[in-house]
């Protein structure tokens, strides 16, 4: 596939690129629509009560994206100065922790290998009396974006909140791609949801809503989050055009995440014969590609595999992310091995 020549990129991207399907469009089109600032919207308070029911929590609210739901989550939950325990190569930790403007609280990394908070390191931070920083949320990602989409197993995330709870302390599930963690596991979302106290999901992944997430949780705390969206400019009119969306991804698009899942093993178990790349393979929808060996570093594969047209996302100096969803169909998947293929053959990496 040769973009160049008029044909589509295979993107690669992110599943943020999905795109809404026709029936997302015909929701849009009848959707009950009000004010959520004043009356409430009652499409966007069908999306709050549907999903708390489907995570099995008493109550949910929809914001523009993960990210600020993440961040009503610790807004609702952390006093300022107090620390929040999560992973290091979490997602919250990496990309949002500039929030800390707002929150006034302090972030403390803890190890994550392979997706998984260190359960030692967390056991001895939540028990150390050193300094003045009291913990008073524990985050947790699942599946874990910066590990390659990597899967905690359930146990394990019972493991952090039973640690989590004797110490006083809550949990917030980042759950971007919840679902497709619930789906690598084969348990229903509701059980990975009752190890923490608060949930974030994004609906604009691989389920293909064009935005938004909702955060759900207990009513007190999902109350406080209400009102903290308003103060920091998120207050939203007849915002049910989108929550429309929304409702319907959560409705039709779940288990056909398995299909992304089922394409990025094809996907890595393709290019896993190619010289000089290593793959992680996936559990979920997301492939990572070690190109050390090869002789180039991240930006130049971007660059060479634009030119075949087929498009990933360096992920660091010698990594690239690979994000299958609905739009990859099997030809792509073929092309892409190809192109990535007729990359490592030539003969300046050789």
């Amino acid at each position: 596939m040769n973009a160049s020549a008029g044909q589509p990129f295979i993107d690669l991207r992110s599943d943020t690129v999905t795109l809404p399907t026709e029936a997302m469009y015909d929701r849009i089109r009848s959707a009950p629509l009000g004010d959520d600032g004043l009356d409430g919207d009652p499409t966007a308070v069908e999306l709050e009560r549907f999903t708390a029911e489907l995570l099995g929590k008493p109550a949910g609210l929809y914001a523009p994206s993960a990210t600020m739901a993440n961040l009503l989550a610790i807004l609702a939950q952390v006093p300022r100065q107090d620390a929040i325990l999560l992973g290091a190569a979490s997602h919250i930790y990496t990309a949002e922790r500039g929030a800390a403007t707002f929150t006034g609280a302090f972030y403390q990394p803890i190890p994550d290998p392979d997706g998984a908070l260190d359960l030692a390191a967390l056991k001895a931070t939540l028990a150390s009396t050193k300094g003045n920083l009291k913990p008073a949320l524990v985050c947790v990602e699942t599946s874990h974006n910066n590990e390659g989409g990597a899967v905690a197993s359930l146990a394990h995330m019972q493991a952090v909140h039973q640690a989590a709870q004797g110490a006083g302390v809550r949990v917030h599930l980042d759950g971007a791609r919840l679902f497709n963690a619930a789906l690598a596991l084969g348990r229903p979302a509701a059980e990975l949801c009752a190890q923490a106290d608060t949930v974030s999901v994004c609906l604009s992944k691989g389920l293909s809503a064009p935005m938004g997430a909702v955060l759900v949780g207990p009513q007190a705390t999902i109350g406080r989050a209400r009102l903290l969206r308003k103060l920091i400019g998120a207050s939203q009119r007849q915002v049910g055009i989108a929550a429309a969306a929304g409702l319907e991804a959560l409705q039709s698009m779940i288990d056909r995440l398995a299909d992304d899942h089922a394409t990025a093993r094809t996907l890595a178990q393709g290019i896993t014969p190619v010289t000089g790349l290593r793959i992680r393979q996936p559990q979920t929808n997301i492939v990572q590609v070690d190109v050390a060996a090869t002789g180039m570093n991240a930006r130049e594969w971007e660059a060479v595999l634009r030119e075949r047209g087929v498009l990933v996302r360096p992920w660091g100096p010698h990594l690239l992310r690979c994000v299958t969803h609905r739009h990859i169909a099997g030809d792509a998947i073929r092309a892409a091995i190809e192109a990535f293929a007729a990359v490592a053959a030539r003969p300046a990496i050789a």
